[in-house]
């Protein structure tokens, strides 16, 4: 039988097929930017006070500086307190402003906003003051729905094919994105946030499956990369979205209705060949690669082809096969720490993009920008230095310029952003790493399900990030140190994972317990005991 990377490089490893399969991936991935960081423009902190209409009941003549001088008190700063009142006496209007009031109570009856404000978050569910929490539990909510979305469509995909998962997926993101604009409460609006996690979850274990699975060995973090890359020119879309578009319903359509536009996916977005041969649909596997040396102007050998059929019954794998197997079990805990600190400093930075001092939609919009060339600079860093010290590399320095941070002072937010626009640099391109990494070191088999416990490690670390931030009423340095901190320890850790550079992707779990791969001198070896059984290009026998 022979290796299935032999007949990717009969049909072209990288030709038009390809590339216009990644086109339609990174048109998907540019999509999901907004899911993910668009509620950071609904929440921005809103001027408010207490509302405290019952004084009209005593004197309907007052004028709205005068309701607020006799009901609201005054903080330290001279200005009105948001979250305080006074509270309500049956004096008449000549006593309160003869004696004033003292005691003071949370508000009561809700909160009043500018008129010239325009509909958010905030004002729309009055999430301030105490409810003010709601804000960060509710972008945990999304990464928790990133979690389930791992947790079903990560084995999901390795039993149903990866077409159906992304179709799917990329209908359910649509349907409730567009629904949340209509929510009624802020508690639907989370069920419905929840939701699209679920669907995101799935485009990106649906992005990197049938990215690595139909591209040749030298082009197998291209898929990745470049979806990566349209993710971060929809981080920088949405920071113009947003900033011309502030109601915030309308705003939630503008960015989830245009997956809809991607409908036509139906008929032309195809399911790996890889996958079909796994699961014995040979025939199937056949067309498809077929049709794909069509559109890249190849011609397949039919006697190669017929090779497909010599593919032994494949036994499903299942997500204790990660831990019993010892090869597999050290790549699973390393990977699932690293997927985890990518995603807790990523978002613990890119939620907090209105924080280090200077205009929001000018921060996200450079927070977008620089990801770009650190992910596109992956495609050829992990050609050149492997996937190991890549890897590593960039998790050291995302966590030194964070915890460089600690020792700066607040009042240099030109040098505190600029710091945190190098570790978003350093921790994107980690985390693009990080996705063709585990898809080269999971077998085909059990490659989903691999590489979808790798991402419910990430969802934890994203539910985590936000709620790091409530740490700094303790110290302000608290956050910045847990960011800093555990992308070194993550670095170190990648020492202990094997280099994955030119390497055929391991279809089955056997290989990976039964064969040892090696790189001598840049050539590629399966050993056997002491005994070298082939070079360069392997043949599975």
């Amino acid at each position: 039988m022979t290796d299935f990377g032999d007949i990717i490089n009969a049909i072209g490893d990288f030709g038009p097929f390809q590339k216009w399969l990644v086109l339609m991936l990174s048109l998907t991935n540019f999509l999901t930017a907004f899911p993910m960081f668009g509620q950071v423009f609904m929440v921005l902190d809103v001027p408010h006070h207490c509302k405290t209409s019952w004084i009209y009941a005593i004197s309907p003549n007052l004028t709205e500086e005068q309701q607020l001088n006799l009901t609201i008190p005054r903080n330290t700063q001279g200005s009105y307190e948001e979250c305080l009142m006074y509270t309500p006496v049956n004096w008449d209007i000549d006593s309160i402003v003869e004696y004033g009031l003292n005691v003071t109570k949370k508000c009561q009856e809700g909160w009043v906003y500018s008129s010239e404000q325009n509909p958010t978050l905030v004002t729309q569910f009055d999430l301030v003051c105490d409810r003010k929490e709601l804000n960060d539990i509710s972008q945990s909510v999304y990464m928790v729905g990133l979690l389930l979305g791992a947790v079903v469509f990560g084995s999901l995909s390795d039993r149903i094919g990866r077409r159906p998962i992304m179709l799917l997926s990329m209908l359910i993101m649509g349907a409730f994105g567009v629904g949340a604009a209509f929510a009624p409460n802020v508690y639907v609006y989370m069920v419905l946030r929840c939701l699209v996690g679920v669907a995101v979850s799935g485009i990106f274990i649906g992005i990197l499956a049938l990215g690595t699975e139909w591209v040749g060995v030298p082009y197998r973090s291209h898929p990745v990369i470049a979806s990566h890359c349209c993710f971060s020119i929809g981080q920088m879309v949405l920071a113009g979205l947003a900033y011309g578009v502030r109601n915030w319903r309308l705003l939630q359509i503008a960015g989830s209705a245009p997956v809809f536009c991607l409908f036509f996916y139906i008929w032309v977005l195809p399911e790996s060949a890889r996958w079909l041969v796994t699961k014995e649909k040979v025939d199937e596997a056949k067309k498809l690669l077929q049709k794909a040396a069509s559109v890249n102007k190849r011609t397949i050998s039919p006697k190669l082809l017929d090779q497909l059929t010599a593919e032994k019954k494949v036994t499903s794998g299942n997500i204790l096969d990660l831990f019993l197997k010892k090869r597999l079990r050290k790549v699973t805990l390393v990977m699932a720490y690293v997927w985890f600190v990518n995603s807790l400093v990523y978002y613990g930075l890119s939620l907090n993009v209105g924080s280090f001092g200077l205009d929001i939609y000018l921060t996200q919009l450079v927070f977008g920008a620089v990801e770009i060339p650190a992910r596109f600079g992956c495609i050829f860093l992990l050609q050149w230095f492997g996937r190991k010290k890549c890897q590593t590399f960039f998790l050291l320095l995302g966590g030194a310029m964070c915890l460089i941070i600690t020792s700066i002072p607040k009042d240099l937010p030109v040098v505190i952003t600029t710091l945190a626009v190098i570790g978003k640099f350093a921790i994107a391109a980690s985390f693009s790493i990080s996705y063709v990494y585990s898809a080269e070191l999971f077998p085909t088999i059990i490659r989903q399900t691999g590489v979808g416990l790798c991402s419910m490690s990430a969802r934890m670390g994203g539910i985590i990030s936000p709620l790091i931030g409530l740490l700094d009423k303790y110290h302000p340095a608290i956050p910045m140190a847990i960011f800093g901190s555990t992308p070194v320890l993550a670095g170190i850790l990648g020492f202990l994972l094997p280099e994955t550079r030119g390497k055929e992707l391991q279809d089955h779990m056997e290989e990976a317990k039964e064969s040892q791969w090696s790189s001598e001198n840049g050539h590629l070896k399966l050993k056997d005991g002491d005994r070298d059984v082939g070079h360069t290009r392997i043949t599975h026998v």
